[in-house]
């Protein structure tokens, strides 16, 4: 870890405390040579598996500009886009694991970006789910018509409660 003062290469760990719900790490630490401190931020790499075995880091950056050319047109912000770019990545890095397949980040930008505009989500599934006819996206439609949004779940009242309102 070089310094940020003096970039001298050795620094000692002063505290180290969990930080983010244990995604990450916190450590305080002071130069060897110029005695400044400064605070580090460790976090567990994230790395994509494409199909073809190449891996490379996940970026948050590369998600949202392929949601990006699925909402061309549509009332979506560039925050709405953040948002569902850090929806995507705390998803991913909640699974546990350090290598994801290029087929799960998919997946995870689904639920998010259907919620966020159903056009947009149409766009995006119809590459990704590879859609080959107007069948497919007939499918598509009567799932998202039939299917309450995740904000707009239906309320069951037990039995015993219903009888005793009437």
């Amino acid at each position: 870890m070089h310094c940020p003062y003096c970039r001298f290469t050795d620094s000692r760990v002063l505290d180290s405390r969990v930080a983010e719900d244990g995604s990450s790490i916190r450590r305080r630490r002071e130069c060897r040579d110029c005695a400044k401190r400064f605070t580090t931020l460790e976090q567990m790499q994230l790395v994509v598996v494409k199909r073809s075995g190449v891996v490379e880091p996940f970026s948050r950056e590369k998600v949202v500009k392929g949601v990006r050319k699925a909402c061309k047109g549509r009332p979506v912000t560039e925050a709405d886009l953040a948002k569902l770019g850090q929806k995507v990545e705390e998803t991913l890095r909640a699974s546990g694991c350090a290598e994801i397949p290029a087929d799960d980040v998919g997946v995870a930008i689904l639920g998010p970006l259907r919620d966020l505009d159903p056009i947009a989500y149409l766009r995006f599934a119809s590459v990704y789910r590879h859609y080959e006819s107007v069948d497919d996206f007939e499918a598509e439609i009567a799932k998202l018509r039939g299917e309450p949004r995740q904000h707009e779940q239906p309320v069951t009242v037990p039995a015993a409660t219903a009888d005793q309102l009437f």
